[in-house]
């Protein structure tokens, strides 16, 4: 099964865009988003967390009903930056190297040509994830943690940035394959994806409804190149935790270890990605150090995945996120 994605781009980093020299980190965030919010209507928290997990060099599993956007926000964000944009849509037979490319033998030439999957590209929406077998979702995890694809024993560098979008259905469970906890740990942020208020839902309807629906989402400004984002996590990544914030992180993952609600709590990896999220919160407020509000604010789209209520809990119908947020609630953040 060929998998729909758009051609993939060179393996080098693409050339410095005509963005305007010199503008700075909290410049050129604030102008990707504000791009991003001229075309995606009604979903600023999803902007920001989408933002923060591009800043934080990390990957997102998205969940929310179809057709609330999902591509058109890949694609609206790769052209932010010129970055290329992909799609593969999941299903039960599709084979790893529909993911991650394979080699063909050419007649003509008499010598095996590479042919590249989808995942050579900035930014990719794997759709519905769970729709594969284990071995194929196991095959793109892969890439999303070394950053590279190894075809025949050739390893294949990916162009940064590279930023993986994964969907799943909350509605549709039967055909699927579950993401083990293991591997939903890789993704640094569980974003959910509702409904936009009424009057952001009327605007979108006008604009997808007009005379050249073609051309619904176009017009996005390019506001930087791929080196460019390369650099704004760099700067991300400097953007100072103190021992106090850090310790705060540690703590909140620890509480979900020790919460009677939870059965399976958050591992070390949770906390990294609290405070890598913290200073990409940070970041996007203009600050370079990070507060104890942004450690809250990462709290529950960093872990919501990463734990497993009880049994009991979960029968009694409280929300993963209810759990949450009353341990963000009974752990003391610091002061100073």
């Amino acid at each position: 099964m060929n998998p729909d994605s758009q051609s993939p781009p060179d393996s080098q980093v693409p050339p410095v865009s005509e963005a305007p020299p010199g503008q700075s980190l909290a410049q050129l965030i604030h102008r990707m988003r504000d791009e991003i919010r001229r075309v995606i209507l009604g979903q600023h928290t999803v902007i920001d967390q989408v933002l923060a997990a591009l800043l934080a060099g990390g990957h997102i599993l998205l969940e929310g009903k179809p057709g609330l956007g999902k591509t058109h926000l890949v694609t609206t964000l790769a052209s932010t930056f010129g970055g290329a944009s992909g799609r593969i849509q999941f299903t039960p037979d599709l084979m790893p190297s529909d993911v991650t490319g394979f080699r063909l033998f050419d007649m003509k030439s008499q010598t095996f040509q590479l042919r590249q999957g989808p995942v050579f590209t900035n930014l990719l929406l794997a759709d519905e994830i769970n729709r594969a077998p284990a071995k194929t979702q196991a095959a793109l995890l892969e890439v999303m943690q070394e950053r590279q694809v190894t075809i025949d024993g050739e390893t294949l560098k990916l162009a940064p940035p590279f930023m993986t979008l994964a969907t799943q259905n909350p509605v549709e469970h039967e055909g699927t394959y579950p993401l083990p906890e293991a591997q939903l740990d890789r993704f640094i942020m569980k974003v959910l994806i509702g409904y936009p208020d009424r009057d952001a839902e009327c605007e979108i309807v006008t604009r997808a409804s007009a005379e050249n629906p073609g051309g619904f989402g176009d017009g996005v400004s390019l506001v930087c190149g791929p080196r460019e984002i390369v650099a704004a996590q760099q700067a991300t990544a400097a953007v100072q935790a103190v021992p106090e914030v850090v310790a705060y992180a540690v703590a909140l993952a620890q509480a979900t270890r020790e919460s009677r609600a939870i059965s399976l709590g958050a591992g070390t990896r949770g906390a990294i990605s609290l405070v890598r999220i913290g200073k990409a919160f940070a970041a996007l407020d203009g600050r370079d150090f990070v507060t104890p509000d942004d450690i809250k604010r990462a709290a529950l789209p960093v872990l919501r995945h990463r734990v497993q209520l009880t049994p009991e809990v979960a029968i009694s119908g409280q929300e993963v996120d209810e759990v949450l947020q009353a341990i963000v609630d009974s752990v003391p953040a610091p002061r100073g």
